[in-house]
């Protein structure tokens, strides 16, 4: 394609923009709401895999001792647990401190006078995959001078139902959003190839090819959905940090990290770019096939 036919046809795509300014508009508008909608249950997302995260690290795997074991025979015993699959670490702390810890965590008269004989010598263990808590507790259990393991398996169980939920959610939410996206698209170019039928239909009778005819709508679309998509980018970044200055200013703070916008902010643009151009382009190739049948 020549040089000038092709700025041609660019000029012909923006032009037919501002020509149909209130269609325009709106599918400006739906592509920026469904992608701020997208973009804000993904970065929720993404913050409750983070809060997730941070309960698996303090979901912790306690490996008791045999009272029988010496101390230097209890800490040999820690690279058989960390030899264990999905075991990441172990720490290994004495009868001495843990009843301090314990008197730390019961700051009360009555534990005072507790006697370090009351505990074991215990190993608190992380894990890669919380989903394989039990399988590691069974073959933790196996290890010849561990007398008992406590694993909150309730908990892993939840935090696997959560994390399950909210990935569900968020691919059937954005699988939708696309396709409204793209639905509304068509619909607004098919609108305005409905009013220039007769000049396409004359087109193809004097020999232009699909190309040629298609290349102005798929560059209304594929503008349309980036300026839609920037634009979506900005308001998302201003309601985002207004959802943190809340969050921070409340309860919530010494609860919940929130991950701040800059260290999401080039993936967020990326992605808002790739979809809305996507949409914009799907939808000017799906507006125009039917006027091409001639």
């Amino acid at each position: 394609m020549k040089l000038n036919r092709f700025f041609f046809l660019i000029r012909s795509g923006v032009k037919s923009i501002f020509t149909h300014g209130f269609m325009s508009f709106a599918s400006v508008t739906i592509i920026m709401a469904c992608l701020i909608i997208m973009g804000s249950f993904s970065l929720v997302a993404v913050n409750i895999n983070r809060v997730i995260d941070d309960l698996e690290d303090q979901n912790q795997v306690l490996a008791f001792v045999d009272e029988t074991l010496t101390v230097r025979q209890a800490e040999a015993l820690k690279s058989k647990i960390d030899a264990v699959e999905n075991v990441r670490k172990s720490e290994f702390v004495t009868r001495e401190q843990a009843m301090e810890q314990f008197r730390g965590d019961y700051d009360s008269e009555l534990f005072q006078d507790i006697d370090a004989t009351v505990f074991r010598h215990r190993f608190v263990i992380y894990l890669d995959d919380i989903s394989q808590m039990e399988q590691t507790r069974d073959a933790l259990e196996q290890i010849s001078g561990i007398a008992k393991v406590n694993a909150r398996l309730d908990y892993a169980e939840g935090f696997i139902a959560v994390r399950n939920v909210v990935s569900i959610i968020s691919m059937v939410l954005i699988v939708i959003l696309v396709v409204v996206s793209v639905f509304i698209m068509t619909n607004t170019i098919k609108l305005a190839t409905f009013g220039r039928r007769g000049e396409i239909a004359i087109m193809k009778m004097v020999g232009a090819g699909n190309g040629f005819i298609r290349m102005p709508f798929v560059v209304e679309g594929v503008v349309l959905g980036l300026t839609g998509s920037l634009l979506a980018f900005f308001i998302e970044w201003a309601l985002y940090g207004l959802m943190c200055q809340r969050l921070m200013t409340g309860l919530v703070s010494q609860l919940v990290a929130v991950i701040p916008f800059t260290a999401l902010m080039w993936p967020v643009l990326l992605v808002f770019v790739i979809v809305g151009v996507l949409i914009g382009c799907f939808g000017g190739l799906i507006a125009i096939r039917n006027y091409l049948k001639v």
